[in-house]
């Protein structure tokens, strides 16, 4: 008998001829997550399982598994060697604290001498025999004890199911760069994207002295706490405080946010050209400020050439966004008072239903393409 951890993964299975991709993917993924562990991944006919483990890091390595995009739950498991004397052996030593259980049974091995039905029924009383307060229940379970008799001569016996994150493999959805600003949003928006397999890089624009270093150390913050989910990642540090004060003086204050956010995203476009990024990623959420209004976020749409944008939070409300950022622990950091460079100049009556040829009316006071440069020259790089 061998102590193991299940690992389940669920929508890789639709994956037809291109399965074995992404079942690698995964596996990499697991395995850089499982590393410090000093235990092994094993693959066998579609089913993965950690062995090798001491048993003090168990809930360690669960922890890290549980924040695996690709997987869909995980269980604490006993692997032993297919044969009735063993399994009844293995389960006369179960103990239930729960009023309540039924046997699950499933017999992928169909050499093995007694039904699915046959078998759970004889477990069940052997289970009963030993927790003589404990009563079945088939339909609404307190425990439910699993039995799955594999192919390869192992069976595996559990009686837990830890939901993991679901999604797909980090790295089989391409690339993007996520704007990460120190509010709510934004670091949802790496998640929700990385939980569809992307792999990330970020970007963040700060206004030195008009906002803090606090400031920017909350959002490299924010960065480590996404880490988790995402893997390791560039952040990239963009001083904003000249462009911005070039804005505030030459053009009509009413496009302060409108011509920022465009000048940002030609930014975040070239950044990612020179990276090899393919698309950007924001956490905008339809009519939730005066700059992600339809018309507001055309306009932003309109300076990028070359890659997509996503924006995976658009029809989520506040509710919805908040509650995945205390899921992911990122919400008490991104609501601590510090000010980001949208709030720098902040308009009085921002306009909320922009024009092109308004936006490019007020760009022409600019030289625009000097100030990205200038942008561009001196980013910071934080390896998270």
């Amino acid at each position: 008998m061998e102590k193991v951890i299940l690992i389940r993964y669920g929508e890789i299975f639709l994956k037809g001829k291109n399965f074995g991709y992404f079942e690698k993917l995964l596996k990499e993924n697991i395995e850089d997550k499982i590393k410090d562990f000093n235990c092994e991944l094993v693959v066998i006919n579609k089913r993965l399982y950690v062995r090798g483990y001491e048993d003090r890091a168990e809930k360690k390595i669960l922890s890290a598994l549980e924040t695996v995009f690709g997987l869909t739950s995980i269980s604490p498991a006993v692997m032993l060697e297919t044969s009735v004397e063993a399994i009844n052996d293995y389960v006369s030593t179960i103990k239930l604290k729960e009023k309540t259980f039924r046997v699950t049974l499933n017999r992928a091995d169909k050499r093995f001498p007694m039904t699915s039905i046959e078998y759970s029924a004889k477990l069940g009383g052997i289970i009963l025999k030993n927790n003589p307060k404990i009563k079945v229940d088939l339909h609404t379970p307190e425990v439910e004890v699993s039995v799955d008799i594999r192919e390869n001569g192992s069976t595996f016996i559990f009686s837990s199911v830890i939901p993991a994150v679901g999604g797909m493999p980090i790295g089989s959805s391409g690339t993007g760069m996520l704007l990460l600003s120190g509010g709510i949003d934004s670091p949802v928006a790496g998640y929700m994207m990385a939980k569809r397999g992307m792999r990330i890089s970020a970007l963040h624009f700060h206004s030195y002295p008009y906002t803090s270093e606090a400031a920017k150390e909350k959002v490299i913050t924010l960065a480590k706490l996404i880490k988790k989910y995402t893997g390791s990642f560039k952040l990239h540090i963009c001083s904003f405080t000249k462009i911005q004060e070039e804005i505030h003086h030459k053009c009509n204050s009413e496009f302060m946010i409108t011509i920022m956010r465009r000048i940002m995203y030609r930014i975040a476009e070239r950044l990612s050209e020179q990276n090899k990024i393919q698309s950007i990623i924001t956490g905008e959420n339809l009519g939730q400020v005066a700059s992600q209004t339809v018309e507001s976020m055309t306009v932003t749409n309109d300076v990028v050439k070359n890659i997509p944008i996503f924006r995976p939070l658009i029809s989520f409300d506040k509710e919805e966004i908040t509650a995945i950022s205390k899921k992911i622990d990122t919400y008490e950091t991104s609501i601590l008072p510090y000010e980001d460079c949208c709030t720098v100049f902040l308009p009085k009556h921002p306009v909320i239903k922009p024009k092109k040829f308004q936006c490019e009316k007020e760009e022409s006071k600019l030289d625009i393409e000097s100030l990205i440069a200038e942008a561009l020259e001196n980013i910071e790089v934080v390896e998270i």
